[in-house]
């Protein structure tokens, strides 16, 4: 399996984990797309944006010596965006509607960003 199918696998092994997931992304931590399943009208803006929230919380994770950051979550009205950090090379971006079991998602995705940290 070439890297980018082990790559689609992390996405659809969390969509098959986690069927209440909106939309996921893998991207490079300098904010490009790897990999999705967003809209492509959606997916350069949310992997920079995703690469963003990382990298801000990484920060504010450091400044107020909090240790090593897990995930970001943004909260709307409608639901969530969940960014785990994978290594220093990737991000994982997960939506998920709002009433979603955040537990789940974070037992899951927890475990997608590090196999995506191996990956990278």
């Amino acid at each position: 399996m070439t890297k980018q199918e082990s790559i689609q696998e992390l996405i659809r092994s969390l969509r098959q984990a986690v069927p209440e997931v909106m939309g996921a992304m893998i991207a490079a931590s300098d904010g490009l797309p790897i990999a999705h399943d967003f809209p492509e009208a959606q997916a350069s803006r949310v992997a920079a944006m995703a690469a963003t929230a990382l990298g801000l919380g990484k920060r504010m994770t450091a400044s107020l010596s909090l240790g090593e950051l897990e995930e970001v979550v943004v909260r709307g009205k409608e639901g969530y965006l969940v960014v785990y950090g994978a290594g220093e090379k990737g991000v994982l971006a997960v939506a998920a509607p709002q009433g979603m079991n955040l537990g789940l998602l974070h037992l899951e995705a927890r475990e997608v960003a590090r196999r995506l940290r191996e990956i990278l």
